[in-house]
């Protein structure tokens, strides 16, 4: 009963999200007149606030899903956790513009940030079971190509990406070994994290938006000593599809290491509900679905909402 009260709040929350879609702004109308308001920077700042201008934009996907699916139960990494294979996802991903065309070349440059958390809503406690925060700079060089290829944009940018977790086997005075195996078990380095460069291509044929996506880690100065295998399973690369048609949208993702053979493939689909609220769901099979799980395989089912695209 407690674990299906979590549940309806989830969907309350949503329910509660497309009313005020509808009727938040109506409302700010009818309250405020901005006529009578004569400086006409005032006007502006009040007209601004009203239309909920406050600078961020859409990154990544934003979204919502209150039930995810997957083949076996999660890892728990402390004796009082016991955590399901089921669980809620959240996302939330925004950027700002800082600066734009510098060099003459029409460029753009953005400051960016990706929240992304696995919320273990059916658990005892509902704990969140990782959050994955991922910061990033990056410049956008557009591109006018007329021919076949469909060039549109070169992104170049740089990111840290990270689960936010000590290392607790590091600080730990006591040998390891000598303790009792059900308590030795849950000893380990739950810290993950890289810093990276990156580069997207991004091409062009009618609906059809393809991206290219190149990373390259930093490995000097233990950069990768929590997770050195990393690329290992989620390669150097990913290639991404969108596809449009009529108010759909379907993605298919894939990266792969061609060395080890280990990778990801991921697709979604969305279709808008009201305003800026989409049904959203997504299949997940592979290595890297989360940085702590970044070298488990997993296949996943999750359904929900999206507010982006």
């Amino acid at each position: 009963m407690y674990k299906m009260k979590k549940v309806l709040f989830l969907v309350l929350f949503v329910v509660l999200e497309l009313f005020a879609e509808t009727h938040e702004n109506s409302l700010d109308l009818a309250t405020c007149d901005i006529e009578k308001i004569k400086n006409d920077a005032t006007k502006q700042s009040v007209q601004n606030w009203l239309d909920g201008r406050f600078g961020l934009d859409p990154y990544k996907e934003n979204y919502i899903l209150p039930y995810g699916y997957r083949n076996g139960n999660y890892r728990s990494y402390s004796p009082s956790a016991d955590f399901k294979h089921i669980e809620a996802e959240l996302q939330v991903s925004l950027k700002i513009k800082v600066s734009n065309s510098v060099f003459g070349l029409n460029e753009m440059y953005y400051m960016a940030y990706s929240h992304h958390s696995f919320w273990q809503t059916y658990a005892e406690s509902s704990p969140f079971r990782e959050t994955n925060y991922n910061p990033e700079i990056f410049t956008v060089f557009p591109i006018e190509d007329s021919s076949k290829i469909g060039l549109r944009s070169i992104k170049f940018g740089f990111a840290h990406l990270s689960n936010g977790q000590g290392n607790i086997v590091e600080n730990l005075d006591t040998n390891i070994s000598a303790l009792p195996p059900l308590l030795s078990q849950y000893l380990v380095n739950q810290s993950r994290s890289v810093n990276y460069l990156s580069s997207t291509v991004r091409f062009q044929h009618d609906s059809l938006i393809t991206d290219l996506d190149v990373w390259m880690p930093f490995t000097a100065n233990g950069d990768l000593s929590d997770n050195p295998d990393i690329v290992d399973y989620m390669g150097f690369s990913s290639l991404k599809f969108r596809y449009f048609y009529g108010k759909s949208l379907v993605t298919l993702m894939g990266r792969m290491n061609f060395v080890t053979g280990f990778g990801a493939v991921e697709t979604t689909y969305s279709y808008p509900i009201i305003n800026d609220v989409f049904i959203y769901g997504k299949i997940f099979s592979g290595y890297g679905e989360s940085l702590i799980d970044y070298n488990n395989y997993i296949t996943k089912f999750a359904i929900g909402f999206s507010f982006s695209r």
